[in-house]
């Protein structure tokens, strides 16, 4: 029920255009989806475009979302899986994750980033070693995903809502979007290539998280072809106090 509303909502919201595909081989086993965070709407965009190819992709949530009332539990049953990142327990989260993967089904999305990027280009952060660890922990093939556009449709925001007013940036921001109907692009690289590395030999870790980051950006970079440097659509709300290694030269 909830990939039919996904699909209807950014079918309202703008314009889907998915290029690449993951290998047959590769479907119904553990795997990790690695994707970019551009936006506060791209997890929808990203479920809309995996649907598209076959796939019901998991997400790794902040244990905030599925503890809210109808939306948690809702969410819990379709299987996404719980991560607290400021608590000690962030680290049994992966295990779980892992755990979770190896018993097969659908593949899980991750951002490496762990965080909407606020690169001022909107370039990929330099992210966490999370997902490497993950990957190479459990012999779990990398899938990078780039996207872009999702940005347009709806405004970073504000990180605390406790009002009413809080909500208006979202909500005039999308209504906007569904007058200027902004393009959606999904991209699915190849399988990162992690196989010469371990998960106990030292500085391995943060070499397959640097393949898996350099993997999205190169992926991310045809997607905007005509905004190499900043991105045309301004979000007022949108620190730019980030800054990206991985930008291309």
């Amino acid at each position: 029920m909830l990939m039919v509303v996904d699909r209807g909502l950014i079918a309202l919201t703008g314009k889907l255009e998915v290029s690449g595909d993951i290998p047959p081989e590769l479907l119904g086993k553990p795997l990790l989806l690695a994707s970019n965070h551009i936006g506060n709407l791209d997890p929808m965009v990203l479920i809309a475009a995996c649907r598209k190819i076959g796939v019901n992709p998991r997400f790794m949530l902040a244990g905030g979302l599925l503890d809210a009332p109808i939306m948690g539990p809702a969410l819990k049953a379709c299987g996404h899986l719980r991560v607290d990142r400021r608590s000690a327990n962030a680290g049994e989260a992966m295990h779980r994750a892992v755990a979770a993967l190896q018993k097969g089904g659908d593949p899980i999305a991750v951002y490496p980033e762990g965080k909407i990027s606020l690169d001022p280009g909107l370039w990929p952060e330099r992210g966490k070693t999370g997902v490497a660890r993950m990957a190479l922990g459990g012999g779990i093939p990398v899938i990078p995903i780039s996207q872009w556009g999702a940005h347009e449709a709806v405004y970073w925001g504000n990180l605390h809502v406790s009002g009413w007013k809080d909500f208006l940036p979202y909500l005039t921001s999308w209504l906007r979007a569904v007058r200027k109907r902004p393009t959606f692009k999904v991209h699915f690289g190849k399988p990162v290539e992690l196989s010469d590395l371990k998960a106990e030999t030292m500085g391995d870790a943060r070499r397959a998280h640097e393949r898996i980051m350099i993997a999205i950006t190169e992926g991310l970079a045809p997607l905007r072809l005509d905004e190499p440097d900043l991105p045309r659509f301004h979000d007022p709300t949108r620190p730019t106090t980030g800054v990206s290694p991985w930008r291309p030269a």
